[in-house]
């Protein structure tokens, strides 16, 4: 398949991978990526509907109608996956991804240039990231509990969330430590 080795990851894949579970519209599956994948990766709300629409186009998925009772409002488009989906997927799913780790995280990135800031603020921003992250760490540990029933892959991610949580947490506290006891301004 061309160029399916390059794609570690991206939008395509993970919606095939989400309608694997069930039939879902646009906005639950960015929810679903959201709330459950955010420690490895986010996408932007304007990315889901285009790729929907040209994985559509590739039939890859199909889409019905479906009328809420008791809602007002056009009816919500489900998205389902085809068996061309499936394979497609799986053909995906069998490539190894590439050697990189990716740990994307403005955050990150603003925290190595700390030093040239004021260290007041930058002890803020990172008192805001703990309760970010403790806030996070409880929302994961009530989602491995809701999910116990899942398989094997699934409860895998949501406990490798949670100690990820957790290292970050435990390496924010001991840097604020490090950097209120630091000499530098």
């Amino acid at each position: 398949m061309k160029g399916v080795k390059d794609k570690a990851m991206s939008i395509k894949y993970t919606i095939l991978g989400l309608l694997h579970y069930r039939d879902l519209h646009g906005y639950r599956i960015k929810d679903i990526i959201e709330q459950n994948f955010n420690h490895m990766w986010t996408i932007n709300f304007g990315q889901i509907y285009p790729n929907l629409k040209k994985m559509l186009a590739e039939q890859l998925i199909t889409v019905r109608e479906v009328v809420q009772v008791g809602e007002k409002g056009p009816p919500r488009k489900l998205y389902s996956i085809t068996e061309k989906g499936r394979r497609e997927f799986n053909q995906w799913l069998s490539f190894s991804p590439d050697g990189k780790t990716l740990l994307r995280d403005p955050f990150l990135m603003r925290f190595v240039f700390f030093g040239f800031g004021d260290k007041k603020r930058a002890v803020e921003i990172i008192d805001e990231r703990v309760r970010l992250y403790r806030e996070q760490l409880k929302k994961r540990e009530m989602n491995l509990e809701r999910w116990k029933d899942n398989d094997i892959y699934v409860n895998l991610m949501a406990e490798f969330g949670i100690k990820m949580n957790k290292l970050l947490l435990e390496w924010l506290e001991e840097s604020r430590q490090k950097i209120l006891e630091s000499e530098e301004p």
